[in-house]
């Protein structure tokens, strides 16, 4: 499929999906997230069993594009945040494992969105803001994702202060996973893809589903989700193949796609 605001390209078992309207800072107008969710959507209904973010320019994503806001009507706007929530969404309903690879600022809903994707790893020369907070329009939408990855203060700090926190502080946060050189970016993106989506692909698509499903439940109601998940996900063929391999000492053989 084909698409004007996006390369999107398959590499053996990983799709890449780069934002690539570098002119505009990769801003997420509302034309560039209908198309990135429909991408999403359509690289999900692969055999890929990893997909990477990524972005071309001097920029990984400015955020919203200010032209969708400026006199628009309530209902405009809402319908607006509306397609960029259903965005965020998409990116945790995948099957597949999702990687944000970061080389340079990602601000406000650039942020958000890093902050969504299951991992994320970040050139040491990047930066990430959430900087509605020295403006006149604080990152409401976009410290729901910071939030759940930082904590409350740190996202507070990141909102209020709307300053950009480097790689480095980013990491150590929780906000990505790891900082890496410049000229390794790639290269630890691919390392860490290829080790989070090992082993049973349904085993991964069901896992990355139950972790966003319970994780903000009280941990009774967590436990309870969980329990049940993960008995029905032991009946599994792949389940019950691992089990066997590892009693036998041998390499599993897993089948089951999602």
């Amino acid at each position: 499929m084909s698409y004007h605001h996006l390369l999107v390209e398959a590499d053996g078992p990983f799709t890449t999906i780069t934002l690539n309207r570098p002119e505009k800072r990769n801003a997420l107008a509302l034309d560039v997230m209908s198309e990135l969710t429909q991408a999403f959507r359509d690289v999900g209904a692969t055999e890929a069993t990893g997909v990477i973010l990524a972005a071309a320019g001097p920029v990984f994503s400015a955020g919203h594009n200010f032209a969708d806001m400026a006199g628009a009507s309530l209902a405009d706007i809402r319908h607006l945040f509306e397609v960029c929530t259903e965005m965020m969404d998409t990116v945790q309903a995948l099957p597949q494992v999702v990687i944000a690879r970061v080389h340079a600022l990602a601000t406000a809903a650039g942020c958000q969105l890093v902050a969504t994707c299951d991992l994320a790893v970040a050139a040491d020369s990047a930066a990430f803001a959430i900087p509605g907070g020295k403006g006149g329009l604080f990152c409401h939408t976009p410290l729901v994702a910071v939030a759940r990855n930082v904590g409350r203060k740190r996202a507070l700090e990141m909102a209020l202060t709307g300053d950009p926190v480097g790689a480095a502080t980013a990491a150590e946060w929780g906000l990505i996973n790891h900082a890496v050189p410049d000229a390794e970016l790639h290269a630890a993106t691919l390392d860490l893809l290829r080790r989070a989506t090992r082993g049973s692909v349904l085993s991964k698509a069901l896992g990355k589903r139950g972790f966003y499903a319970q994780v903000g439940l009280e941990q009774s109601a967590a436990y309870a989700y969980a329990v049940e998940l993960m008995s029905t996900a032991a009946t599994s063929p792949d389940a019950q193949e691992g089990i066997s391999a590892f009693l036998e000492k041998r390499p599993p053989k897993f089948t089951q796609r999602t």
